[in-house]
């Protein structure tokens, strides 16, 4: 069976943790299917973020915008703080590559792999994204016991500087840097916590 989380082999990696506990099982597994829901229910990754953030919108494969929750080949376009990819149209653009839900001993976890792709509505075939095609961002729900997590893991990110645009390589570089060093970490961190937040 495929892991979710690809094997980290070229530049940074990233991950951040949430937790929330209950009193037993059944409440656990209540609150599993409440942050599923909150997982595949992309338009509100912006509002449940406990830090203001990238705004996230969930497209079908033609670049459409979709309000529904997520599936396998959808796409999703990003908008960070900044200024944003020319070839993107100011947004950041990655693919559902996999969505699976499954059992493991007595884990039961939902995983969601996205990748950088090209804008659906571009031309240009190269990833409309500040990192290459390699990167990947793969987000858990997991209940076990009587624990339920959220996870970000992000793999493999190379910042994505040799685009055919020079403006985009310069701002690839820029916003890839940042992500290197950490300062997209407390993004992802509000994302996680808000998924399991019980407030």
């Amino acid at each position: 069976m495929e892991k979710p989380i690809p094997k980290q082999q070229i530049g940074s990696e990233m991950n951040a943790i949430a937790r929330a506990s209950f009193e037993n099982i059944d409440a656990a597994k209540a609150f599993y299917t409440t942050a599923k829901q909150r997982l595949l229910d992309i338009n509100s990754w912006g509002e449940i973020s406990q830090l203001p953030s990238s705004t996230f919108i969930l497209c079908d494969h033609c670049g459409n915008p979709a309000d529904r929750s997520a599936t396998t080949g959808d796409l999703i376009k990003i908008d960070i703080p900044g200024p944003g990819t020319t070839k993107g149209d100011g947004y950041d653009w990655v693919h559902i590559e996999y969505i699976q839900e499954e059992q493991i001993n007595t884990t039961k976890q939902i995983s969601l792999r996205a990748r950088p792709c090209p804008n659906p509505k571009h031309p240009d075939q190269e990833p409309a994204h500040f990192f290459k095609a390699a990167a990947t961002s793969t987000f858990q729900i997991k209940r076990i016991g009587n624990e339920v997590f959220a996870e970000e893991h992000g793999r493999n990110e190379v910042p994505n500087t040799d685009t055919t645009h020079f403006t985009d390589n310069i701002r690839n570089n820029l916003v890839g840097f940042i992500a290197k060093i950490g300062l997209s970490y407390p993004q992802w961190k509000g994302l996680v916590e808000g998924l399991v937040s019980q407030k």
